[in-house]
C-alpha cells in the first residue's frame, strides 16, 4: 500500500477540550476597575473575602459583586461559553447559570496548589500580568504559568498542558479538569477572574 494514499481521522475522545478566547480591552478595564474599588476598601475586602473557598496560598482572593457580573460580565461570559459548548461538544445549552466569580490577586511567591472546581465548566481569564515573571535556577521556567493536568503522560498523549498568560487571554474547561498556578518573583501583580458555571442536564449527559 502506498503511504501516500492513505487516509483518516485523528480521534481523540480521551482529552477534556480547553478553549483559548480573547477578551475586548474594555471588558478587561471594567473588571480591573472593579477590582480596583474593592481592594481600595478594606471593609469590602472582608466582605467580598472568598479565600475560605478556594485552594490559593493567596492573600487577595475576593468575590466579583453579583450586581456587576450580571450588568457588565454575564452575557459576554455566556457568550464564550456558548461557542465553546458547541465547538466542543457539538450541543447548544439551553441554561446558564454562573454559580461563583472571583478574582485571584497574585503576587511575588504566591500559588495555587493543585486542585478542580465545582459545576460543570469553569474558566479563568487574565487582567493584569507581570512583565517579568523572574529568573530562578533555569532561564525557561514556569514561573507564573497555569498547567492544568489530566491523566499520565503517554506515547501521542501528555498530562500537562503549561500557558503563560496574556492580558486578555480567557480558557475555558470542564469543571473537573486539575490544575495547577506557580509561583513567581516579581513585584507586579498577577490578576485573573474565574468563573464556574452550571449547564442544563440535557447538556451535560453523554
Amino acid at each position: 500500500m502506498n503511504k501516500n494514499t492513505i487516509q483518516g481521522q485523528i480521534i481523540r475522545p480521551f482529552s477534556p477540550a480547553i478553549g483559548k478566547y480573547k477578551l475586548p480591552d474594555q471588558t478587561v478595564n471594567l473588571i480591573n476597575q472593579h477590582v480596583d474599588e474593592i481592594l481600595k476598601d478594606q471593609n469590602k475586602i472582608e466582605e467580598l473575602y472568598n479565600g475560605d473557598n478556594l485552594a490559593g496560598e493567596i492573600k487577595y482572593e475576593v468575590k466579583i459583586e453579583k450586581k456587576f457580573l450580571d450588568k457588565y460580565l454575564y452575557e459576554i461570559f455566556k457568550s464564550y461559553v456558548f461557542n465553546y459548548v458547541k465547538s466542543a461538544m457539538s450541543k447548544e445549552f439551553k441554561n446558564f447559570e454562573i454559580k461563583s466569580c472571583w478574582a485571584v490577586c497574585q503576587y511575588e511567591n504566591d500559588y495555587n496548589p493543585v486542585h478542580w472546581h465545582t459545576g460543570n465548566i469553569s474558566a479563568v481569564t487574565y487582567t493584569k500580568v507581570p512583565k517579568d515573571f523572574g529568573t530562578s535556577y533555569k532561564k525557561t521556567n514556569l514561573n507564573g504559568n497555569i498547567s492544568f493536568i489530566h491523566g499520565t503522560t503517554q506515547l501521542t498523549a501528555a498530562s500537562n498542558y503549561n500557558i503563560n498568560p496574556k492580558v486578555g487571554d480567557l480558557y475555558i474547561f470542564p469543571s473537573y479538569l486539575m490544575h495547577t498556578v506557580y509561583p513567581f518573583f516579581s513585584t507586579e501583580e498577577r490578576r485573573s477572574v474565574s468563573f464556574n458555571a452550571f449547564l442544563d442536564q440535557e447538556t451535560v449527559n453523554l
